[in-house]
C-alpha cells in the first residue's frame, strides 16, 4: 500500500518558490531543497517527480499569487490609470529589492534558463501577456475617459510599460534601493502624457 503524503505540498511549494528566487535554479540542490523543506529525497520526488517538476510548480505559484496580485490592483473599476500603474510599478520594486535585491522569480527564470528552456520561456510569457492585456485595458479604458493622449496605442504602450517593468526588475538586482528606481516609474509615466 502507497504511503500517504506527510507533508503539505503548497506549503512545500511557496517555500521551495522562496529558495529558488533568493538563489535561483542551478544554485539550489536538491540537497538544499530537501533541508529548507524538511522532508525527504524521496517525498520530493513523489510529489513532484524532479527538481524540475517542483521549480515549475515554484513558478506557476508565483504566477497565481505574487504575480496575481500584482494586476489586481489595476482592474479596480473607476481607479485612476496613471495612479494605478505607478502603484504597480513601485510595489514591484519593493518587493524586487527585498533581501538584498532578490529580482523578480520570473525575470530571473528567464534570465537564468533561456535562451535553452522553452518550458520556462513559455510560463514566463504567458505571465506577460497577462500584465501586458491588463495594463493594455487599463490604458484603453484611460485614453476614453481623457487621462492619457488620444495618439497613444494602448497594446503598443503596455507593451512598453512591461519592457521597462523588466528592466527595472533586472535594476532592482543591481541596485536594490528603492530611492534610485522609484524615480524612474515618472519617467516612464510621462510616455503617457
Amino acid at each position: 500500500m502507497a504511503r500517504t503524503r506527510e507533508f503539505d505540498t503548497e506549503g512545500a511549494v511557496s517555500r521551495a518558490m522562496e529558495l529558488f528566487w533568493t538563489r535561483g535554479y542551478e544554485a539550489t540542490s536538491v540537497r538544499d531543497l530537501t533541508r529548507h523543506l524538511g522532508i525527504g529525497q524521496g517525498s520530493l520526488y513523489a510529489a513532484f517527480g524532479d527538481k524540475d517538476g517542483l521549480y515549475w510548480a515554484a513558478l506557476e505559484h508565483y504566477r497565481t499569487t505574487l504575480a496575481a496580485a500584482a494586476l489586481r490592483g489595476l482592474e479596480e473599476e473607476g481607479a485612476d490609470a496613471r495612479a494605478a500603474i505607478r502603484a504597480l510599478l513601485t510595489e514591484r520594486i519593493r518587493i524586487a529589492v527585498g533581501r538584498g535585491g532578490q529580482g523578480c522569480l520570473a525575470v530571473n527564470a528567464v534570465c537564468e534558463r533561456l535562451p535553452e528552456d522553452a518550458a520556462t520561456r513559455r510560463t514566463v510569457r504567458d505571465m506577460q501577456d497577462a500584465s501586458r492585456e491588463a495594463l493594455a485595458e487599463v490604458l484603453r479604458v484611460a485614453r476614453e475617459r481623457g487621462e492619457i493622449a488620444e495618439r497613444h496605442d494602448p497594446h503598443t504602450v503596455a507593451a512598453f510599460l512591461v519592457t521597462f517593468l523588466n528592466g527595472l526588475l533586472v535594476s532592482a538586482k543591481i541596485t536594490p534601493d528603492p530611492a534610485a528606481l522609484e524615480p524612474l516609474v515618472d519617467v516612464a509615466l510621462a510616455t503617457l502624457d
